[in-house]
């Protein structure tokens, strides 16, 4: 070993689902929207000028700051932006768990969090998920130096009522709970709300998913103002231009068509309801979902062979080789033509 090397950050990191270079495949491994964001969107990106391109974004990202906030129904001063959720949940890292006390969060969820906390070398427990993959409340009310969990979970698509969110968040007024609503929009009752009651609380969102713009890189939190200030506070520590001037007006554009915005959101559901079905008719069994994508398993199949053969034939899901998840597969909601390409692979599967 070379002796610079004695001082890297040793980390196993996160590894994001596959992007396949060839645009001729299934793709249904990474949870994006199949449908195009908002007409507007590619508007303001066509109308950007010289001088957006040629000058630095405003640091505080106020256009789209302001955006968020009049959509949400909250002040400016609750809504802190970044580049995708993951940015802004790194930042949720280093601000709020800072304890020697254990951060909590469940043990089948995002893997970035285990990531994270290994490499701000944040002590963590990873709570266990119940038989059924549901969180237990009890496990959350004890001694911890911060609380993070994605709603609905992920791989699982399992939503928690907000009852539930609000039992947790109320019993541990000493520590910081981030809720992670990557997926909210495709069915579940988000917590905002709940900010107003409660000084602790942090619910993260983003674009990528039901707004159809992961490329663009938007997510943002919603919390009190001294939540807010303090996020702001380290992202301002190490790159005050986080945001860039495309991404801050397509951001803007993309919340203004709500009408849009809620009929793709039904295209998805109903799609996704349909492929409970159908897949149900092929043998799998599905969790219940809230999310844009399935956790599905067949007791007949080996999971990893059959990912590996549906990725054989260009058809990408995607397959955790991990406990309690090696016997399934996490499959995108896609467009109802995808779906077929899906079922119609299944079909001649089961009967080889």
């Amino acid at each position: 070993m070379k002796p610079w090397m004695m001082n890297l950050r040793k980390i196993e990191p996160y590894v994001p689902g596959e992007q396949p270079k060839s645009l001729h495949v299934t793709k249904l491994n990474t949870n994006e929207n199949p449908y195009p964001p908002a007409p507007g969107v590619r508007r303001a990106l066509a109308e950007m000028t010289d001088e957006q391109l040629r000058r630095y974004p405003d640091p505080a990202c106020m256009v789209l700051t302001d955006a968020i906030a009049d959509y949400h129904g909250v002040g400016r001063d609750q809504v802190f932006v970044g580049v995708g959720s993951d940015d802004v949940l790194a930042v949720a890292f280093q601000t709020f768990f800072n304890s020697d006390k254990p951060l909590l969060f469940p043990d089948i969820s995002y893997a970035f969090y285990e990531v994270w906390a290994k490499l701000f070398r944040i002590p963590y427990r990873r709570m266990p998920l119940t038989e059924d993959f549901r969180l237990r409340a009890e496990d959350y009310k004890t001694e911890n130096g911060g609380i993070i969990f994605p709603n609905p979970n992920a791989p699982t698509s399992i939503l928690e009522p907000l009852e539930f969110i609000e039992d947790i968040v109320k019993s541990n007024p000493a520590s910081v709970v981030v809720i992670d609503e990557a997926y909210i929009d495709f069915g579940g009752e988000s917590a905002i709300p709940l900010i107003e009651r409660y000084d602790n609380l942090v619910v993260v969102q983003t674009y990528s998913k039901s707004r159809s713009m992961a490329g663009m890189r938007i997510g943002f939190a919603i919390g009190s103002p001294e939540i807010i200030a303090a996020l702001n506070a380290v992202k301002f520590s190490y790159n005050s231009y986080t945001m860039n001037a495309a991404a801050l007006s397509a951001g803007v554009e993309a919340l203004k068509d709500e009408g849009y915005f809620r009929d793709c959101i039904g295209r998805i559901c109903r799609t996704r309801e349909e492929a409970v079905t159908r897949l149900a008719e092929l043998g799998f069994s599905t969790t219940g979902s809230a999310a844009n994508f399935l956790c599905v398993s067949n007791s007949e199949l080996d999971a990893g062979r059959l990912f590996r053969d549906l990725r054989e034939s260009n058809i990408f899901v995607r397959y955790f080789d991990k406990p309690r998840l090696a016997d399934k597969l996490r499959v995108t909601i896609g467009t109802p033509e995808q779906m077929e390409v899906l079922y119609g692979f299944l079909q001649g599967y089961r009967q080889s």
